[in-house]
């Protein structure tokens, strides 16, 4: 999503992926040795009543998503809504009409050493 998102407004200057969180590598390397970092590998299903449903909770509670959004003038707006629902269409296991978006995300938790 933040590649689809990244083709009509982009990151700013010096800002790194968020998508970098979910890595152990950068998260090693934020905190350093003097952390150590347990992180599992975990499943999470997107479930909304359709794609508009889920465009619609995104433009108003998800940051990137409603910055992009506010970013943008409506003929762009609505390109970037069309690019959105092919990404949401080319991942949803659904086939009754709502969205289902199998998603994987680490979970990870930091305790400081020593």
């Amino acid at each position: 999503m933040f590649k689809t998102i990244g083709k009509y407004v982009p990151p700013a200057p010096g800002v790194k992926s968020p998508a970098l969180w979910g890595t152990e590598a950068h998260l090693g390397a934020m905190f350093g040795p003097q952390a150590a970092v347990d992180a599992k590998r975990r499943h999470f299903n997107f479930r909304y009543r359709s794609r508009e449903h889920f465009l619609e909770i995104f433009r108003t509670y998800y940051g990137p998503v409603l910055k992009a959004f506010g970013a943008l003038d409506p003929v762009k707006q609505q390109l970037l809504a069309v690019d959105l629902f092919r990404l949401m269409d080319q991942f949803n296991v659904a086939k009754d009409g709502t969205l289902v978006i199998p998603s994987e995300y680490l979970e990870a938790v930091i305790t400081r050493r020593g």
